[in-house]
């Protein structure tokens, strides 16, 4: 267990954090709307989403785990260890095959386009039909309709609850819930950290791009749209995102990016190699280069950071992005002290 954890799980013997109830078996779980019924702590899991693996592992639960999958990242430094000893299934999705054959007690889904109505592993039937629980992480179902957009779209603005309560429903799932409260806890304190770093700054007329991706450089860039997890980080801050869709990640062209110009131009750092722009060396290289972007304020004077993709989703890396980002919005430029998860970077003279 990583040292910050540690400290905070002892400090639960501190008034208001101590007697955490204890959960009681049969167990039922209303999860986006469908109940999911545990006759005791899961023995073996497996997780397909990198969010829900790490809010396990920082619930001290990676010994739950039997095999993981769909990683944006490389594992958290903490969590290495632990992950070393979990099967992965996938870097991408999983079968449906691979992840049954783990037997598991429980499925943790990070996306409803994996486990859903048309779930590229399958169905949550298809799972229930074998009597294996499935939890998809609240952030991807509450306010959201997943059959529109590629990524979904948005009915409602992201709300931090839902992530705090994937935290807290976790944790009662395995009898954890002490441990579920100080997590939310330490989490609720950096957000409020991240943002009172920039009171009294003025940003009324600083504006935001958060690029993930673009299934080929050639083609209009996936960017972060309007009432999502990424939009929810600079409204968090007091920054406008420049992209007016609903959708979660849509496609918008470079004239109409360029157009908007924004302030900061924040691109997503990955592990992965789905698309050529997973690659962040090549998002700034194209930035540099591309007759259009390169005349964009944001990279003339070198605005971009480099942000893990995972720290862009609804999972505990998010904390470590507002960070990094309210470090970025309080100074106005790059930040001296560069960690190994999370690298700004600035345009060379």
């Amino acid at each position: 267990m990583p040292p910050r954890l540690a400290s905070l799980f002892a400090a639960l013997i501190l008034p208001g954090l101590a007697q955490a109830a204890t959960t009681y078996y049969p167990l039922t779980v209303s999860n986006c709307g469908v109940p999911q019924t545990f006759a005791q702590a899961p023995e073996r899991a497996v997780s397909i989403g990198q969010a829900g693996t790490e809010i396990l592992y920082a619930l001290g639960l990676g010994d739950k785990l039997a095999g993981t999958s769909l990683w944006f990242n490389n594992v958290l430094p903490e969590f290495k260890a632990q992950n070393d000893k979990v099967e992965r299934l996938a870097d991408n999705e999983p079968s449906f095959e691979a992840v049954v054959s783990k037997r598991p007690q429980l499925v943790t889904v990070q996306f409803e386009w994996m486990v859903g109505p048309q779930g590229a592993v399958g169905t949550r039937e298809q799972f229930s039909e074998l009597q294996i629980p499935t939890y998809l992480l609240p952030s991807d179902c509450e306010g959201k309709d997943n059959l529109v957009g590629a990524d979904g779209t948005r009915t409602q603005p992201f709300r931090i609850d839902t992530l705090y309560k994937s935290v807290s429903e976790l944790a009662k799932i395995f009898d954890a819930q002490d441990r579920g409260a100080a997590l939310n806890a330490d989490l609720k304190a950096r957000l409020a950290q991240a943002r009172q770093q920039l009171a009294g700054k003025d940003l009324s007329h600083t504006s935001a791009l958060f690029w993930f991706s673009s299934a080929d450089l050639a083609l209009d860039p996936y960017v972060a749209g309007r009432q999502g997890v990424a939009d929810f980080m600079l409204q968090t801050l007091g920054v406008r995102n420049v992209v007016e869709s609903n959708e979660e990640w849509p496609t918008v062209g470079w004239e109409t990016l360029a157009k908007a110009n924004p302030t900061w131009i924040i691109i997503a750092r990955m592990d992965r190699r789905r698309f050529p722009a997973d690659d962040h060396q090549k998002k700034l290289d194209f930035l540099r280069s591309d007759p259009v972007t390169q005349q964009m304020d944001a990279v003339k004077q070198g605005r971009i950071v480099i942000l893990d993709a995972d720290a862009m989703q609804a999972g505990i890396r998010l904390f470590r992005g507002l960070e990094t980002l309210s470090d970025a919005f309080a100074t106005g430029k790059v930040a001296a002290n560069q960690s190994a998860e999370v690298r700004l970077t600035r345009q060379a003279p």
